[in-house]
């Protein structure tokens, strides 16, 4: 079996608007109770956590999907061998989770995680 998809993210200039919007059509029950009101959904209702918020400042809203692997130095080797680019490289936002973008050869972001 491949690399799972364990996170998708939605940002967009009206967070809440957004969140509205994918409870109202999907059924989705989102949790704002954590910094900054990022929604996020239970994996169990969604197959896949997902979140829903807003951009940094000055960011343009995007949707990125975030896939476990089991060591993003040699994923992000192989991202950029394949003709890929590193967005931003490996790093920690808090909560023992490590992360990392990558872009493929098009430029679409696709975030990683150990």
């Amino acid at each position: 079996m491949g690399n799972a998809v364990i996170h998708v993210e939605v940002l967009g200039k009206d967070a809440p608007g957004l969140q509205q919007f994918f409870s109202n059509v999907f059924d989705w029950k989102l949790d704002t109770n954590n910094p900054g009101g990022y929604g996020m959904t239970d994996a169990t209702d969604t197959g896949v956590v997902v979140g829903v918020s807003s951009p940094p400042e000055g960011a343009p809203g995007h949707v990125t999907f975030y896939v476990r692997v089991d060591d993003i130095d040699t994923t992000l080797e192989k991202a950029t061998q394949a003709g890929g680019s590193v967005i931003m490289p490996k790093f920690s936002p808090g909560a023992g989770a490590i992360l990392a973008l990558v872009a493929d050869p098009e430029g679409h972001v696709i975030g990683l995680t150990e």
